[in-house]
């Protein structure tokens, strides 16, 4: 792959990642506006665009620096919109995610956010890998959204989400606690030279 091209913009798999970040206000607006089954499926498509980049990328050998920003974004975003906008107890969904589960996964990407960048510009460091802890609080999150999701399109009660709820309230403690203690490792190894 040619310099420029791992710049670029204009390639399939950030094309599918922009797709998925301009989804978002119409995930939203069909939310607040009730249309369950329609914001459902919009949410679905997003997150299937989100298997068609990484896919792309790898079969396209397109992988390039702002598709490396553009998709984790894309994924936080999504996320993050749907926890609020399934949170708020006057849309008057069947199931609602309590609002201390969705301060708690908002909270842990801020910090993990924030912590990156601290890492990145006191101590160079650029590559941050997910751990077991921090992939299996994802999974669980985006369970909780799909379910959730699910459940109020078809009009399904399940009283046993918030089974599910305590469960990943854990993980996304603990991977919390995980991702901190990392960076603490990080920050404490000397500096060479």
């Amino acid at each position: 792959m040619r310099k420029e091209d791992k710049n670029s913009l204009l390639n399939i798999p950030n094309i599918l990642s922009l797709l998925r970040i301009l989804l978002i206000p119409v995930f939203v607006v069909l939310m607040i506006q009730r249309k369950i089954m329609a914001a459902s499926a919009v949410f679905f498509f997003a997150g299937f665009t989100d298997v068609l980049d990484g896919f792309a990328a790898r079969l396209l050998h397109q992988k390039t620096k702002i598709g490396a920003l553009l998709d984790p974004a894309g994924d936080k975003l999504l996320m993050t919109s749907a926890f609020i906008v399934l949170t708020i107890p006057s849309l008057n969904f069947p199931h609602i995610i309590p609002l201390w589960l969705t301060i708690a996964v908002i909270s842990r990407d801020l910090l993990i956010v924030s912590s990156a960048f601290a890492l990145y510009k006191l101590r160079g460091q650029k590559s941050f890998p997910p751990s077991v802890l921090g992939k299996s609080s994802t999974v669980c999150q985006f369970m909780v959204l799909i379910l959730v999701l699910l459940f109020n399109s078809f009009q399904i009660s399940f009283p046993y989400l918030s089974l599910l709820y305590f469960l990943t309230l854990a993980l996304t403690l603990l991977s919390g606690i995980h991702y901190s203690y990392i960076g603490f490792r990080i920050m404490s190894v000397p500096r060479k030279g």
